[in-house]
């Protein structure tokens, strides 16, 4: 017999104003479901202020304390549809589900996704491409958004031509990837002193537990700290077996995360914990890459976030984009979005044209500022 849904995902509102709400699943467990439900969070414009972990490889139970980072109303039921939507099908209450979860993500695994092109025209004004951002895809909600300034909308399947440009494509100019990989890592906190400065520190120690590794993170918080941790590991096809994250009061952030790898072995070999240390600072120092490059005579801002090896891009970066240009009172004249291969990753590269007047409103080391600001929660 089936568990219900209601007791695989459960929200709690505060008690009093100011107060987290509490998310709590349980469910059966799986590689990469604490990133999957940290995507769906972030998307939600969540912050998560605390979290706690603790799986025994079948079966997971995981509570986060979270935060809203704006004024507008968070959709609460349709969080809790989302969340249903990437925990593992509860088939049993004995937890005998594997061999049934395992064909259902073959299934899932072999299922082209339906691509769909969601087309409409209206008159240009400021900050427009902000306000539809954070709306569902839907000609109803536009119109709603946008009201008698948009002149005509549609939804259709896409064409063959358009799915391909979703590809990850090779063919950025050198000069680009040049800045996107030009990032070097500063030296890192002392174990004594983490927070004594901006740079993540990210210890790993054996002797701790008989069965796993225990991964120590001190770092600065961010948006969505939690899933670029967790998609990291799941890229690496690392398990965590038990983990707590709590951000303080400084804007610093503890996270303990006992680990195992897929063999249900600890993290041993010395390569492996180099390569795996090494990726994560990287990404707690940066997860995306903010720059501005002169294209001809124009100014072209640059974003680029590492896709996960699922596929799976990073939520809301191109709401935030717009929403901190449209804060320094600048306006697009051409964005371009697309994949692309640099190094040995897999990039989403935002290209953003700047109208001609972008000098008048701020200077390029400030749009970049504001906009790396906006990315990271820090505005």
């Amino acid at each position: 017999m089936g568990i219900p849904s209601d007791d695989v995902v459960t929200i709690r509102q505060p008690e009093s104003p100011g107060e987290p709400s509490v998310i709590t699943i349980s469910c059966p467990d799986k590689t990469g479901l604490g990133c999957d439900l940290c995507r769906v969070i972030l998307f939600f414009g969540l912050s998560i202020v605390r979290g706690d972990v603790s799986t025994d490889g079948k079966w997971c139970y995981i509570v986060f304390w979270v935060v809203g980072r704006g004024e507008g109303a968070t959709r609460w039921g349709l969080l809790k549809k989302r969340l249903l939507g990437v925990c593992p099908a509860v088939l049993s209450a004995s937890g005998l589900y594997d061999s049934c979860y395992r064909q259902q993500e073959m299934m899932a695994a072999q299922q082209q996704a339906q691509l769909f092109l969601l087309k409409f025209s209206c008159y240009d004004r400021m900050g427009l491409l902000h306000e539809k951002g954070r709306k569902e895809e839907t000609c109803e909600q536009l119109r709603a958004v946008l009201g008698d300034s948009m002149t005509n909308c549609d939804i259709e399947p896409a064409s063959a031509e358009i799915a391909s440009c979703m590809q990850a494509s090779p063919s950025l100019p050198r000069a680009i990837t040049e800045e996107m990989l030009a990032l070097e890592l500063p030296e890192e906190s002392s174990r004594e002193s983490p927070f004594s400065s901006n740079h993540p520190c990210v210890t790993m120690d054996n002797s701790l537990s008989p069965g796993h590794t225990l991964i120590q993170i001190f770092c600065r918080d961010h948006k969505g700290l939690l899933y670029d941790i967790m998609r990291t590991l799941k890229d690496y096809n690392i398990q965590i077996s038990y983990g707590r994250f709590h951000a303080v009061q400084n804007g610093s952030c503890e996270i303990d995360l006992f680990v195992m790898q897929m063999d249900g072995k600890k993290i041993i070999d010395a390569n492996k914990q180099k390569a795996l240390r090494s990726r994560l600072r990287m990404e707690l120092f940066s997860p995306l890459r903010v720059t501005a490059v002169s294209r001809g005579p124009d100014t072209e801002l640059l974003v680029a976030n590492p896709v996960e090896l699922s596929g799976k891009g990073r939520p809301l970066v191109f709401h935030d984009i717009t929403l901190a240009l449209k804060m320094l009172r600048i306006r697009i004249f051409l964005a371009e979005i697309g994949r692309h291969i640099v190094g040995d990753r897999e990039w989403e590269v935002y290209r953003i044209l700047l109208g001609d007047d972008y000098e008048l409103s701020a200077s390029k080391t400030k749009i970049v500022d504001g906009v790396t600001k906006m990315l990271m929660g820090w505005e």
